[in-house]
């Protein structure tokens, strides 16, 4: 019975986002936050109803109404490992992170020798598992946020890198020799040439790094953090079963993650709006 009003629940669902998908105003704003508002609505609505009318333990999967009621009376507490780990870990190791990477990106863009040396070195760095590169950080700078920092500089490091090279090459040879003919050097020509070619690169790295900085400042925090942390909090509570709290910490990271990569689209559609990607 249970399984056949949550396909009804669905079916019906999936008509109504049809139905608004292919109406005349489907491409406006409204309508592009309605259908997948709409989706994720239908998507705890089934969830909702499979857990309470099978009977599954709060163990397993808490409902949605019991995740919610645990978030709102929790929130001094998510604020407090929101903060460290989100503001203090993930924004700090990634704006250092994003800063060391525009630097080695000049260097490697004047020297042909840095260029082939240190994009073999990024991709392989890039693979390091963070359940190994963690500790080691955790050792040498202590618990706290400073080594979940430094964790998330080194991912963010590379993605972020090997997009700032590739576009700061992504101009073609006529526009390098109409600058010269200008009499533009390099710096002319890095900033009102192949800097501005490169944003949608560089905002392509940025955007990844989005999702690596709270993955990398979470996990870190399971190798030795404070009392306090979105880590912290998620592996202490599953030991003691407190699983609608865990879904809530989820909830506040899946929340600043979309919310970090949406702040990221926005000023890449304000400083490349006439790229043809943004059009």
């Amino acid at each position: 019975m249970a399984w056949s009003i949550a396909l009804a629940i669905w079916l019906i669902g999936w008509w109504l986002n049809t139905k608004l998908a292919h109406s005349p105003r489907g491409d406006t704003r409204l309508y592009g936050l309605l259908i997948p508002t709409l989706f994720g609505v239908t998507v705890l609505v089934i969830w909702e109803l499979l857990v309470r009318m099978l009977g599954v333990s709060a163990v397993i999967l808490p409902p949605p109404s019991a995740i919610a009621v645990r978030f709102m009376e929790s929130l001094p507490l998510l604020w407090a490992d929101f903060e460290q780990t989100i503001i203090k870990g993930a924004m700090s190791g990634y704006v250092i992170g994003a800063l060391a990477a525009f630097a080695v990106a000049l260097l490697a863009d004047r020297s042909p020798f840095l260029t082939r040396g240190i994009l073999p070195v990024g991709a392989f760095m890039a693979a390091l598992p963070i359940v190994g590169t963690a500790p080691i950080f955790v050792k040498w700078l202590g618990s706290d946020w400073e080594s979940k920092a430094a964790v998330v500089g080194v991912m963010v490091f590379f993605p972020i890198l090997v997009n700032t090279v590739a576009g700061l090459k992504d101009t073609s040879a006529m526009q390098r020799d109409l600058m010269r003919t200008y009499g533009a050097g390099y710096w002319p020509t890095l900033l009102k040439l192949r800097l501005p070619a490169a944003l949608p690169f560089i905002f392509n790295g940025l955007k990844i790094a989005t999702t690596l900085a709270l993955i990398g400042a979470i996990v870190a925090e399971f190798f030795g953090s404070p009392t306090v942390g979105m880590g912290f909090r998620i592996s202490t509570s599953v030991g003691q079963l407190a699983l609608d709290l865990v879904w809530a910490e989820i909830v506040v990271a899946a929340l600043a993650g979309s919310a970090f990569y949406g702040i990221m689209s926005l000023i890449e559609k304000r400083v490349t709006f006439w790229h043809p990607s943004q059009r």
